[in-house]
C-alpha cells in the first residue's frame, strides 16, 4: 500500500527512515526530473556514509550538489561526474573525500533495469578496451567483445514524477521521466515527489509509466 504524504514536513517524514550506509538512487538528468525537495530533506535528515547513484555528480550548489557538500556521501556512481558547474564534486574528489565509479550512461540505466527485472548480470560491449573494463569478465560472442556488468540495486530511490493517483501509480512529464522508472523498480523502497495527486481511477492506465507496486511513498509538493 502506497502512503500519500501531503502535510507540511512531508518530504522530511518520507526520508526519515533512510539509514547510514544506504545506497540511494536519485533520479534526474541534470535538473530535469531531479527530486530536489526530497534531496534537501535527505540532507536535513543527516544520514551518513551514503552511496548515491545519479546520472551526474551535481550542478552548482543546489540539489544533489548541496547533499554532496555535507560530506555525508561516501561514494557516487554516475555517468558524468564533471561539468562546468560541478565544483562541489571536483573539490571533494580532488581532496579524496568522495569515491567515484564511472558507469557509461546506457550501462547505468541497464544495470538498474536488470536489478528490477531480476537479471543476475549481462554482457555489454560498452567500455571494452578501456579502463572501465579493467577487472571485469570479458567474453567474445559472435565475433564481438563484451564485458560482464552486474545490477545496481538501491535501498531507496528518490524520484520525481508529475502526477500520482492515491494508489501510487505515476505519470511523468516529458524528459523529466529519464531514470525514474528504472530506479523505481531497482530499489527496496521508492519515494516519489509529485506536483499533483488525483483519485484512483482518474489516470488513463495507458499513460501510467510506473505502476503503484513499485512505489512506497508519494509526497505531494
Amino acid at each position: 500500500m502506497t502512503d500519500v504524504l501531503e502535510a507540511d514536513g512531508a518530504a522530511d517524514e518520507a526520508v526519515a527512515d533512510v539509514p547510514d550506509g544506504a545506497t540511494v538512487l536519485i533520479g534526474g538528468f541534470g535538473a530535469a526530473g531531479q527530486p530536489i525537495e526530497l534531496i534537501d530533506a535527505l540532507r536535513r535528515h543527516g544520514a551518513t556514509d551514503l552511496t548515491v547513484v545519479n546520472n551526474n555528480a551535481g550542478n552548482g550548489d543546489t540539489g544533489l550538489a548541496a547533499l554532496l557538500k555535507t560530506g555525508h556521501v561516501r561514494k557516487i556512481i554516475c555517468s558524468f561526474p564533471r561539468q562546468s558547474d560541478s565544483w562541489v564534486f571536483d573539490d571533494l574528489y580532488r581532496s579524496g573525500r568522495i569515491e567515484l565509479e564511472v558507469v557509461p550512461q546506457g550501462n547505468l540505466a541497464e544495470r538498474m533495469r536488470a536489478a528490477g527485472a531480476g537479471i543476475g548480470a549481462f554482457f555489454s560491449p560498452t567500455g571494452v578496451g578501456t579502463p572501465l573494463a579493467e577487472g571485469k569478465e570479458e567474453r567474445t560472442i559472435e565475433g564481438r567483445d563484451y564485458v560482464l556488468e552486474y545490477p545496481i540495486r538501491g535501498d531507496y530511490a528518490l524520484i520525481k514524477a508529475h502526477t500520482a493517483d492515491r494508489m501510487g501509480n505515476l505519470v511523468y512529464r516529458k524528459t523529466a521521466r529519464n531514470f525514474g522508472p528504472v530506479m523505481a523498480t531497482a530499489a527496496t523502497t521508492t519515494i516519489a515527489q509529485v506536483v499533483d495527486v488525483v483519485e484512483t481511477g482518474a489516470l488513463d492506465p495507458e499513460n501510467v509509466v510506473t505502476p503503484s507496486i513499485f512505489v512506497d511513498k508519494v509526497v505531494l509538493l
